[in-house]
């Protein structure tokens, strides 16, 4: 037996949650994000955006969308350039852990698109317009798994815990 997901996700519910902080840079993969989404069938009515400080905010803003039990999949999106000091380390670490452990104690498909480069130069190339747009990456990461998902009958966990 092969299963797979779709690209098509007409139906399906998604959030995004989009980090303010390097914006000019994370509005470039919500669009990016926008785009993959409406390309595979999705409304604008099926999307809740959902804007926060920074990436270190995703996780809990992510628990709090996948426990609510009315999406398919939550999408993250957010951008960290190394500096000169070790900020960048915490708090690439802690989004990476606290996105893949929302996802893994609610049952729902939480897709990283948190960019860590280590140029501003990077993280425009990565957020510009176009296939190579990280943010529509990432969409399409999360319509493949909230179809796979629906496909396997996969249950959220209920809104008040894990799995």
């Amino acid at each position: 037996m092969d299963i797979r997901g779709s690209v098509l996700a007409t139906g399906c519910r998604f959030a995004i949650i989009v980090s303010r902080f390097n914006e000019e840079i994370t509005s470039g993969l919500l669009i990016g994000a926008r785009a993959a989404l409406l390309e595979a069938g999705v409304r604008d009515d099926d999307v809740a955006l959902v804007h926060v400080p920074g990436a270190f905010e995703l996780p809990v803003a992510a628990l709090h969308m996948a426990q609510t039990g009315r999406f398919d999949a939550v999408i993250c999106l957010g951008c960290l350039i190394k500096g000169d000091t070790m900020h960048f380390e915490y708090i690439a670490e802690a989004a990476s852990q606290g996105i893949m452990n929302v996802s893994i104690t609610t049952g729902v498909p939480v897709a990283f698109g948190v960019l860590t480069t280590m140029t501003e130069e990077q993280a425009i190339a990565r957020s510009a317009p176009g296939d190579g747009n990280k943010g529509r990456e990432v969409a399409f990461a999360a319509i493949e798994m909230a179809t796979l998902f629906k496909r396997l009958g996969a249950h959220q966990a209920p809104a008040g815990g894990g799995a």
